[in-house]
C-alpha cells in the first residue's frame, strides 16, 4: 500500500473535524502527488506532540524558519510507509528521543495552515516519551524545551494549544 493510500484510509477512519477531514480527502483525490512537498497546491504533513504525562509536560521545538514554538513534525518522506510512521520519524528526529510511542487511536487532530512552502494539511499525532527521556536538539530547531501543560498557551499558538487539549482528553 502506498503512503497516499494509507493517508486516505487514516482520514476516512478519523471521526472528528468532518469538514476539514473532507477537505484533506478532496485534496488527495485531486492530487496524486498530494503527499509530497513538490505538490504546490499543498501537501499532507505529519506531526507528533511529544508528551510526558507522568510529569505533566510537553516538548516543543523553536522552529528555525518560523521562529515559533511548535510540536515536532514536517514533510512525509519516500521511506515512510504510513502517516503514523512519518509522525513518529519526525518526532524522533526533531526531539532526539529514542523509544517514543504514538498514543493509540490514530491522529489526535487535523490542522491546515499556510507556510512559506505551501499549505500544510497536517495530520497530528501524540508521541509518548519514555521514562527518563533525554532530548537532543536537531539542526531544524533553534531550541528545544519541556513546558508544563499550563505554560503552553503562553509560548505557542492556538493550534498547539488545541493539539495539547485533544491529546490530554485522549490520555
Amino acid at each position: 500500500m502506498s503512503l497516499h493510500d494509507d493517508a486516505v484510509l487514516v482520514l476516512k477512519s478519523y471521526e472528528d473535524q468532518a469538514e476539514l477531514r473532507q477537505a484533506y480527502l478532496d485534496h488527495l483525490a485531486a492530487h496524486p502527488d498530494g503527499m509530497w512537498k513538490a505538490c504546490g497546491a499543498g501537501h499532507i504533513t505529519a506531526s507528533g506532540l511529544v508528551i510526558d504525562p507522568e510529569r505533566g509536560r510537553v516538548l516543543l521545538t523553536l522552529h528555525k524558519k518560523l521562529r515559533m514554538w511548535l510540536q515536532m513534525g514536517g514533510h512525509c518522506e519516500p521511506e515512510d510507509t504510513t502517516l503514523a510512521d512519518s509522525a513518529l520519524r519526525e518526532a524522533t528526529e526533531e526531539s532526539g528521543i529514542t523509544g517514543l510511542t504514538l498514543l493509540p487511536g490514530g491522529p489526535v487532530r487535523l490542522d491546515r495552515h499556510h507556510t512559506p512552502c505551501a499549505w500544510h494539511l497536517d495530520v497530528q499525532y501524540a508521541a509518548l516519551a519514555p521514562a527518563g527521556a533525554e532530548e537532543a536538539i536537531s539542526d531544524e530547531s533553534l531550541d528545544l524545551r519541556w513546558f508544563a501543560y499550563d505554560e503552553v498557551a503562553t509560548v505557542a499558538d492556538d493550534s498547539v494549544v488545541r493539539l495539547l487539549e485533544a491529546t490530554r482528553a485522549r490520555l
